[in-house]
C-alpha cells in the first residue's frame, strides 16, 4: 500500500472517529443542536415529533436541545411544544422515541395512558400556561395494563387494590369495544381503541375544547411498537 494510499485512510479513519464521538454514535448526527420550540402551530409540532421518530427508527438521532446552553436557557423557564400522555412502561420514554432534547416535551405518563384526575390536571396546566399546541395520548404494544384489564374481566375473582381497580375501569371501555368489533388479538386491538377514547376524552374537556375550536391546540391519538420504535398516528 502507497503511503498516499495509508494518509488517505488515516485521514478518513480520523474524521470518522471525531464523528462518532462528537455525534454519540457512528449514526448520529451532530449532538444538541439548537431548535425553536416556542410559537408552533399544532400542524408544525406535529411534523416535528413525526420527523423526531424517524430519526429514532433508523438510529440517527440528533439529540437537539441538549447542550449547556439549552440547560441553563430552560432553567429561566420552560417552553414545550407538545405534551405526551403515555404509559408509565419502561419500554416507551417519549423524549427518546421523538428524538427531542430538554424543556421540548411536558410528559404525562401513566399506566396505560389513561385520562385520571392528576393528568388531565397536569395537561391542562400546560395548555393553558405553556401554549402547548399539541396533546399526543400514546399507547403502546404489549401494553401490560391492558392486559391486566382484560385479564380481570375475564375473572370474577380477580382482585385489586382500589387504585388498581380505578386503572382498570378506566381501560375497561376500550377492552370491551375491541371484543365487540370481533378483534383477533383483543388486547392489541383495545390499545388502539383506549389511546383513541383517552384523546377523545380530552377533546370533550372545557380546558382544552376551546382552544381546539379557535385553532390553538389539537389533540391527537398514536401507538408505539417496541420492536421497531415506529410510532403510528391513529
Amino acid at each position: 500500500m502507497s503511503d498516499i494510499t495509508r494518509r488517505s485512510l488515516i485521514t478518513r479513519g480520523s474524521a470518522v472517529a471525531a464523528g462518532a464521538v462528537a455525534g454519540g454514535g457512528l449514526l448520529a448526527t451532530p449532538a444538541s443542536a439548537s431548535e425553536k420550540t416556542s410559537g408552533l402551530t399544532p400542524g408544525q409540532a406535529l411534523a416535528r415529533l413525526r420527523a423526531g421518530n424517524r430519526r429514532y427508527v433508523s438510529s440517527r438521532m440528533a439529540g437537539p436541545n441538549r447542550s449547556r446552553g439549552r440547560r441553563v436557557a430552560q432553567a429561566e423557564g420552560q417552553t414545550p411544544f407538545a405534551s405526551i400522555l403515555s404509559c408509565s412502561d419502561s419500554r416507551v420514554p417519549p423524549e427518546l422515541v421523538f428524538d427531542r432534547g430538554l424543556g421540548d416535551l411536558f410528559i404525562v405518563r401513566l399506566a396505560g395512558n389513561v385520562t385520571s384526575p392528576e393528568g388531565v390536571g397536569s395537561l391542562e396546566f400546560a395548555a393553558e400556561e405553556f401554549g402547548v399546541p399539541l396533546i399526543v395520548v400514546m399507547g403502546h404494544e404489549a401494553c401490560g395494563a391492558v392486559k391486566a384489564t382484560k385479564a380481570a374481566l375475564e375473572d370474577p375473582n380477580f382482585k385489586a387494590s382500589e387504585n388498581v381497580g380505578a386503572l382498570a375501569k378506566s381501560i375497561a371501555p376500550s377492552v370491551e369495544a375491541a371484543k365487540k368489533a370481533g378483534a383477533k388479538d383483543i388486547v392489541e386491538s383495545a390499545i388502539n381503541f383506549n389511546a383513541k377514547r383517552q384523546a377523545r376524552i380530552l377533546r370533550q374537556n372545557p380546558i382544552l375544547a376551546p382552544r381546539i375550536a379557535d385553532g390553538r391546540l389539537a389533540i391527537v391519538s398514536a401507538r408505539y411498537d417496541l420492536e421497531t420504535g415506529r410510532v403510528s398516528f391513529l
